[in-house]
């Protein structure tokens, strides 16, 4: 390809620099300017530079030159030599590389790795629970962090300490979705917790959202205190279990209906567990 041919416009760049002096990690707030110095580059025209990049937006290394060219709106060289991006995006995320030719011909190059970033809102606990019950599986609540990038992690805490999932007394359910435009992130993760029989008659539990960038402060929600109710258990002799229809048997899609019976005063909360989940008064089952 003809060097004339790709003055003021995007080529393909077969062939790399190498090794850059001065390479840098830099990272960016989406939709903001960001402007890259070009090291070495005279501060005002005329000037020997030439900027390549390799992002989301290219297929390959790519060459910007100072004489401006269709993509303009995206990225363009200053009169400084520097490159700006006027709204950086998730697109712009890749490698920047600068050469530069001095008055006394002095080459210098300079390469920038960027990373961009949105934080999201402040995350919340949608659903909370009520109260829980000692000894069987409660649902806390779903922590949910909405439009950040990268993804980031949502992470539990009991009385301020983090809540670490065993798979049984506490357990998460975590979902991760993205948007097809925006390409932002939200995350969800719902808690289920046993509380332990005998333990402290209340609970205080919050949820974090760390980015998934260094040196990024974690977001907290607001904490939630929940009374733990500690039933006294009733002998399994006075409980009785009714079923509707009595035979048991029914056609397939027909409801079976179950009653946990116990005579006691006052009357015990009845608590059914189907696939890890409580479940309070009467059963329903769909054959």
């Amino acid at each position: 390809m003809a060097t004339g041919a790709a003055v003021g416009a995007w080529a393909l760049v077969l062939s790399l620099w190498g090794a850059a002096v001065g390479s840098r990690n830099l990272t960016a707030q989406i939709g903001k300017p960001l402007v890259l110095n070009c090291k070495g580059a005279p501060k005002k025209p005329p000037q020997q530079l030439e900027w390549k990049l390799n992002t989301g937006r290219t297929e390959a290394w790519k060459i910007l030159s100072p004489q401006g060219g269709p993509w303009d709106s995206v990225a363009r060289v200053l009169p400084n030599g520097s490159l700006l991006l006027p709204a950086i995006g998730i697109q712009d995320e890749g490698t920047f590389r600068c050469r530069a030719m001095s008055q006394n011909g002095k080459e210098t190059k300079s390469s920038y790795q960027v990373r961009v970033y949105q934080i999201p809102g402040k995350p919340e606990i949608v659903d909370p629970a009520s109260e829980l019950t000692a000894g069987v599986p409660n649902k806390v609540g779903t922590c949910v962090s909405e439009g950040g990038y990268p993804a980031g992690t949502l992470s539990w805490h009991l009385d301020g300490k983090p809540l670490v999932p065993d798979g049984k007394g506490v357990s998460v359910k975590e979902e991760t979705r993205r948007h097809p435009e925006t390409g932002l992130f939200t995350l969800q993760s719902e808690l289920m917790v046993t509380p332990a029989r005998g333990g402290a008659p209340h609970t205080t539990f919050s949820c974090s959202f760390s980015p998934g960038l260094p040196r990024r402060r974690p977001l907290h929600t607001a904490p939630i205190q929940l009374s733990v109710w500690a039933p006294e258990p009733v002998p399994l002799e006075e409980i009785q279990l009714v079923v509707k229809p009595e035979s048991g048997t029914v056609a397939l899609g027909g409801t079976v209906t179950l009653t946990c019976e116990a005579p006691t005063q006052p009357p015990p909360q009845i608590h059914w567990i189907k696939d890890k989940q409580s479940r309070r008064g009467q059963l329903q089952v769909r054959s």
